[in-house]
């Protein structure tokens, strides 16, 4: 019996890691079909993550009030992380205004490689295999902005340099919510990170001039799923299932989201990549998978403070 009883965890683990990357998967093509129809990309996600914080405070008040509780430590590092990752997602829906969303998603999957290399400031061993996904990663960058966007009118630059920084600040989130907030249940985790995501964003929006306007029967609808399924329910199934099978193997499925994305934008935003461009995504989906591989057996505690407790 304890047998398949974690027999079925694992699955429903695994299950939950689907639902939660097919989630993820829609958002940069919503995000970007949302600035086709006009949408201020700062209004739309301080709606988005407002939306869905108050849909994750009412159920755990609902459910499990304790967990609204955290400590000051805690709340440093979430408020930390929360902020560089709200920067992040500003920049990325903003480069969605100068660049395709296939292009930014493949982009957007170096963000393995940016893990391991931050791991390393924590003792974690770079090899040359490191090297070698690095340099893959690398040429697909070239090959997808450089000659194959050559083929149609170039690249946008500022685009780029964006969704690269959405790259970093999604990576230093990760990297400090898994070095320092392992203790801390996970939904109060999701609430305190979101909440200074929305936070970054919201005192964007302000400095802007708050500018205001009716986002239309069709930009509430992009909103509400934006909110309700990439945001509410795909961050709880990422990190249900994170507790379930480990957030390395959650970490198997990003090429997958990736090209989900790729394909979203294809059939419903019609667009199209050119032959360099295909072959520079394919390089960078393959240094994301090499990495995600390593990222499963990586030690996420620091290697001289496991050989101080040894």
């Amino acid at each position: 019996m304890p047998g398949r009883l974690q027999f079925k965890g694992v699955w429903l683990g695994w299950a939950l890691a689907l639902i939660s990357t097919f989630t993820f998967s829609i958002a940069t093509p919503l995000g970007k079909a949302g600035i086709m129809l006009g949408l201020d990309p700062t209004t739309m996600l301080v709606l988005r993550f407002g939306l869905a914080i108050l849909l994750l405070a009412g159920s755990m008040a609902l459910t499990t009030p304790d967990r609204l509780r955290i400590d000051r430590k805690g709340l440093l590092i979430a408020t930390t992380a929360g902020v560089v990752n709200g920067i992040g997602a500003l920049t990325f829906f903003w480069a969605l205004t100068r660049i395709d969303a296939s292009v930014a998603t493949m982009i957007y999957s170096l963000n393995p490689l940016v893990v391991l290399g931050l791991l390393a400031l924590r003792g974690e061993t770079l090899t040359y295999r490191h090297l070698i996904r690095l340099a893959l990663g690398l040429s697909g960058i070239y090959l997808l902005i450089g000659p194959g966007a050559a083929a149609v009118g170039g690249v946008d630059w500022l685009g780029v340099l964006l969704v690269l920084y959405s790259v970093f600040g999604v990576a230093v989130e990760l990297t400090l919510v898994q070095w320092f907030m392992q203790s801390y249940g996970t939904r109060t985790v999701t609430l305190y990170v979101l909440t200074a995501m929305w936070g970054a964003i919201f005192v964007f929006w302000l400095a802007r001039g708050a500018e205001w306007h009716d986002p239309g029967w069709q930009g509430w609808l992009i909103i509400g799923v934006l909110a309700l399924v990439c945001t509410y329910l795909g961050w709880l199934a990422m990190f249900t299932g994170i507790r379930t099978i480990g957030s390395g193997q959650v970490a198997l499925l990003i090429p997958l989201e990736t090209c989900l994305s790729v394909v979203w934008a294809f059939l419903f935003l019609q667009e199209r990549l050119t032959f360099w461009q295909t072959v520079g995504g394919g390089l960078i989906l393959l240094s994301a998978t090499l990495a995600v591989q390593r990222l499963s057996r990586v030690r996420w505690r620091p290697r001289w403070r496991a050989r101080l407790r040894v």
